[in-house]
């Protein structure tokens, strides 16, 4: 808001006209699913109309040819056809975002959540690199978290192909090097993330869970399958502050301190910055830190790994991860946080990730451009289900309301189906009245409310109060090939009266 009040323009692309989109100089209210084709269309105008950045596309990256022949085809008459977006506001948009001095492209859920996630990324990656609105103050590409320490978590190694540092488990040399200071061997293939997790436990061949902080009895696609395949594991332990609906389907339950106030550590924001996390409180009743819970655990299974405090933990971590081998806690403590990469301890940390691409020759790998292609949503619209549900949050809650749902809120109202009036009138319901909503997977209940800032054909819920409103009853399992998460965003639904 500060930037909009000192000058900066607003661009939002977002299916709802959300509250940050009527502060916008223009809204996108593009289709759900089309974010490709908006992006390639941008890109081809840009093109077209002379306004890349050619000395940095020469000097930092790879593959544009192939980029530009690929979006060739992405016309604005196309993309108008396909996004339902006016060609001039496509075009507007264009050349302000290739015009600006500086300029930001940021994103949330609303485009990762999709059978083409990874590909919507690249999308706009492509824009900034076109542009050369990466690597410089005011510039950027910003996936918004929606935690505050989403990074970090997969900073410490928590995917499924990387070590801490972001180092690949099929790269020898780095395996080698975890193998000699943790003192056993290591996989040589990457591990499964979560969508290949739950299609491995249907087939019985992964038959054991360890879950830590993660409610995915309430919070997966297809939720009635992913509960039926956690209630057939053979033994399942869940590690958590809560006791969620996960939990109660669990054989042990690890009671966990609140990191945030009850335990020492770090947490990593969405700009790559360290900082400290100091224990405020003593967890209450059986209660323990993670570190202590994980290795009594190990304790109890013949090895010692005795219980390291939090920077003992943190110092093993920075002799591994280059990234991280400048972060001392002495240096987090007066610094008030660091930047990664920040190599050794006289090293300031990193501000920009990519300002190596402005170096002469540039510094590194070269950035290459993505060739993507628009694909539709796999859930489609039919005469049966004729209206695109998409999910999202309210302000006042988060998630699936573990955190958020037991203390009240002077703006929280119960759950809706939120319709355009237009769409309520075409399927006979008015406000307040309780309809059925079906998907080809199943069906819930919940009352309309007619929302203006819907475009004709959309329906809106969110996923905080399942215990309600369960709308992952109705959402599609299908997922990104690439990176593995769900198409919570595009659900093809049909609205009855009760």
């Amino acid at each position: 808001m500060k930037g909009i009040h000192n000058g900066a323009k607003l661009y939002t692309v977002d299916p709802r006209r959300t509250s940050s989109a009527q502060w916008a100089d223009l809204w996108l209210g593009l289709d759900v699913g089309t974010d490709i084709a908006l992006a390639n269309a941008v890109a081809r105008e840009i093109i077209k109309s002379g306004l890349t950045h050619r000395a940095f596309i020469e000097n930092a990256t790879t593959d544009f040819e192939a980029y530009e022949a690929s979006v060739e085809s992405y016309t604005l008459e196309y993309a108008e056809d396909i996004t339902s977006l006016p060609r001039e506001s496509i075009r507007e948009f264009a050349h302000s975002y290739a015009k600006a001095d500086r300029a930001q492209l940021c994103w949330t859920l609303g485009i990762t959540e999709h059978y083409t996630a990874t590909d919507n990324v690249c999308a706009l990656i492509n824009l900034a690199l076109l542009t050369g609105h990466v690597g410089r103050w005011g510039s950027g590409v910003v996936p918004i978290r929606g935690q505050n320490n989403v990074q970090g978590g997969g900073d410490m190694g928590s995917l499924p192909n990387k070590f801490p540092g972001f180092q690949d488990v099929e790269n020898p040399e780095s395996r080698a090097k975890f193998e000699k200071v943790w003192g056993t061997s290591l996989p040589d293939k990457s591990g499964l993330h979560l969508s290949l997790m739950f299609e491995a436990m249907a087939r019985g061949e992964l038959t054991s869970l360890y879950v830590i902080g993660e409610n995915p009895a309430q919070s997966e696609a297809d939720v009635s399958h992913a509960i039926k395949v956690l209630e057939g594991l053979e033994h399942f332990v869940v590690q958590d502050l809560f006791l969620t609906k996960t939990a109660e389907l669990a054989d042990v339950v690890f009671p966990a301190a609140a990191s945030w106030a009850e335990s020492e550590g770090t947490v990593t924001s969405s700009e790559r910055r360290v900082q400290r996390v100091r224990k405020a409180l003593d967890p209450p009743g059986e209660a323990k830190d993670d570190i202590e819970i994980i290795c009594r655990l190990a304790q109890a299974m013949g090895h010692d790994w005795s219980v390291p405090t939090a920077e003992e933990a943190w110092d093993e971590l920075r002799s591994l991860s280059p990234l991280h081998a400048g972060m001392s806690y002495a240096r987090l403590e007066e610094l008030g946080g660091l930047q990664w990469p920040c190599p050794d301890e006289n090293h300031p940390g990193s501000p920009f990730l990519h300002g190596r691409l402005w170096e002469r020759p540039a510094g590194g790998r070269l950035a290459p451009f993505s060739v993507v292609e628009h694909v539709p949503p796999v859930d489609k619209l039919s005469d049966e289900f004729p209206l695109r549900l998409t999910t999202g949050r309210r302000l006042d809650s988060y998630n699936t309301g573990v955190q958020t749902g037991s203390f009240n809120s002077p703006i929280r109202n119960r759950e809706t189906l939120d319709l355009a009036p237009v769409d309520a009138e075409r399927y006979g319901v008015h406000e307040g009245q309780n309809v059925k909503i079906t998907s080809r997977r199943g069906s819930i209940e919940a009352p309309v409310r007619f929302d203006t800032n819907l475009r004709p054909g959309l329906a809106f819920l969110t996923l905080h109060f399942p215990d309600e409103v369960d709308v992952n009853q109705l959402t599609i399992e299908a997922w990104d090939p690439k990176s593995g998460t769900s198409e919570f965003k595009a659900t093809a639904i049909r609205v009855d009266a009760t």
